[in-house]
């Protein structure tokens, strides 16, 4: 496994851990943490043994406090930080498509929500800013009972990042999104639950054995194959127009998956009441899922 400097990683009975390994800042979000998180997922997704995604945070108090505020007063002001690139050009134009204008917690949770394992958010502590909206593309959230959530952009001056005004709206409805955003407050993880952004408290010993637990319990006896495409498919008819457009994608997804090995080995399996061992690997035999998306006509 790749070694990294903000963050750890560890594969263990097929469950792939990314832990937040800058605890005496409180594990805050820099540009090398969001480049290294992205590697992560890439080693995760790459590695067929491992199953489920588990993302974390070192320390006792903090998942990830926020943006790292170093840089002060210029810690948003991107054209005039030192450590990127500037998409102004001389004449004072901006080129919205340099990479220098994206968004870095928007770039990990794009690369988070085209995960081909399930993702689960174990949150140990403090999770503001980034470190709120960077566990909405991650299928289930569990927090640990003193664990605190804050969409507190609007405090900061700035607006809200990381692709959350596509994710947050979607998981708890616009009414919850558009309140926590505007007020800006810090909250507790019985009003995370309560308003749909948590799904299960834990006691703080008791949250990574959960996770760990819930990840086994997702993946143990399905297929790999068939869980990267449906990770896919759900997250993304999500934003659908029409049902057609899950009929068709659906009916691509089981007609391919139907002359594959797996399905042969699910009922056979079923039939000769036994656990089944499936062939198909997630490297080797997904389908291209982007092309299906974006081209209805294929």
């Amino acid at each position: 496994m790749a070694d990294y400097e903000t963050i750890l990683t560890d594969l263990s009975d097929n469950i792939f851990t990314i832990t937040l390994n800058r605890p005496d800042r409180m594990n805050a979000f820099t540009g090398q943490m969001m480049h290294e998180m992205i590697a992560a997922f890439d080693e995760a997704d790459a590695n067929d043994e491992a199953r489920a995604v588990i993302v974390t945070g070192s320390g006792e108090r903090a998942y990830c406090a926020g943006a790292d505020l170093g840089a002060g007063a210029d810690t948003f002001n991107y054209e005039e930080r030192a450590d990127r690139d500037s998409p102004v050009d001389a004449d004072g134009n901006v080129d919205w498509s340099h990479r220098g204008a994206r968004d870095g917690g928007g770039q990990l949770t794009l690369r988070i929500f085209n995960c081909k394992k399930p993702v689960i958010g174990a949150i140990n502590g403090a999770a503001v800013g980034i470190g709120s909206t960077m566990t909405l593309p991650m299928d289930v959230r569990l927090a640990a009972d003193h664990a605190r959530f804050g969409f507190v952009f609007a405090r900061r001056g700035i607006v809200p990042e990381a692709a959350s005004s596509w994710f947050l709206p979607r998981l708890v409805g616009i009414s919850q999104a558009l309140q926590w955003c505007y007020e800006g407050n810090v909250f507790g993880a019985e009003e995370a639950k309560a308003g749909g952004l948590v799904q299960a408290i834990h006691a703080p010993d008791a949250l990574i054995p959960a996770a760990r637990a819930l990840a086994t319990k997702m993946t143990a006896e399905s297929a790999p194959v068939s869980l990267a495409m449906t990770r896919q498919m759900m997250w993304r008819m999500m934003g659908a127009d029409h049902p057609l457009e899950a009929h068709r994608m659906d009916s691509r997804a089981i007609w391919y998956r139907g002359r594959q090995d797996d399905a042969k080995e699910g009922v056979v399996s079923f039939l000769e009441k036994r656990s089944a061992n499936y062939p198909n690997t997630v490297s080797s035999d997904i389908p291209d899922l982007h092309k299906w998306f974006d081209d209805p006509e294929f």
